[in-house]
């Protein structure tokens, strides 16, 4: 064997991907851009984890010298590559770690449908777990803290828009229930 291969790496993780149970691709992040360089090439090695892995009861596969972890749910198919000498246990931590979180922000409502309506959610989830092939974060906690402390401050969704609308309502109030105040002392004196 090579003994470069052997070199211990943080970079861990190959790529991730999420497909439905048709092994239709609804996510995928490559962190290795030698890999599988182009969409055609991604989405071949996607097929052949599917067929290989979608009717499969277990939890790790060896393919194209690549080890894979997944998990499925519902409708559909998570799942964590790493290479051929990778620690299984790392990369599934990482799996485990990613369908926690999902399921704490989707409200253990994990499947495709929700999956889409919160997209932007599901990025940020992956991007706080692993960062170009590292391994950030495998605590579900701190990766859900973080998200929606990100999702606090974005100014557009609807429950901020919600309290922007109610904090201004009430400041309103205040300004009409001052100004009677002062109009009714006014006109007393």
């Amino acid at each position: 064997m090579d003994s470069a291969a052997l070199e211990p790496s943080l970079y861990t993780v190959k790529a991730v991907f999420i497909l439905d149970n048709d092994g239709n691709r609804l996510l995928s992040k490559y962190y290795d851009p030698e890999l599988y360089p182009s969409m055609k090439e991604q989405k071949n090695f996607e097929t052949n984890v599917f067929n290989k892995t979608h009717k499969a009861d277990n939890e790790i596969a060896f393919l194209e010298g690549m080890t894979i972890v997944y998990k499925s749910s519902i409708d559909l198919f998570f799942y964590v590559v790493g290479s051929a000498q990778e620690n299984e246990l790392m990369l599934m931590a990482v799996l485990n770690c990613l369908f926690e979180s999902l399921s704490q922000m989707l409200r253990k409502n994990v499947e495709k449908r929700t999956l889409l309506d919160n997209m932007d959610g599901v990025f940020l989830v992956v991007d706080e777990i692993i960062d170009g092939g590292v391994i950030l974060e495998s605590d579900p906690q701190q990766v859900i803290e973080k998200v929606n402390y990100r999702a606090d401050d974005n100014p557009l969704s609807e429950q901020s828009v919600a309290q922007h609308i109610t904090e201004k309502l009430s400041l309103t109030s205040n300004v009409l229930q001052s100004a009677k105040e002062q109009i009714k002392w006014s006109i007393l004196k």
